[in-house]
């Protein structure tokens, strides 16, 4: 998992890798569909992670035909409902806790 997250491509590199162009990742960016992290010197740097979901982000564009304040809706809720199911999660094993203790 930490190495998914741990930044290692420079925007050249993550644009080849994704088939696009470097500025269609600086807007991104710029909209906020997505935030790499910088080197000391101010280079963008992307992850694993960061490059799987600007691969989302390119399949509900090009494939499905979303446009691009749709993807910023799918993302925002895709992210409440990652939330909400470790919250969920977290629940149920405190319930399983309770039960096992009563029993």
């Amino acid at each position: 998992m930490e190495e998914e997250i741990k930044p290692r491509y420079v925007i050249s590199i993550a644009a080849e890798m994704l088939g696009t162009q470097t500025y269609t990742l600086r807007y991104y960016e710029k909209v906020g569909i997505i935030k790499p992290a910088r080197s000391r010197g101010n280079i963008r740097l992307y992850s694993d992670m960061d490059l799987a979901l600007l691969q989302r982000v390119r399949t509900l564009m090009e494939e499905l035909g979303v446009n691009l304040a749709g993807v910023e809706v799918i993302m925002r809720m895709s992210q409440q409902i990652a939330q909400l199911q470790k919250v969920n999660d977290k629940l149920e094993a405190e319930l399983d806790t309770i039960r096992r203790e009563e029993a």
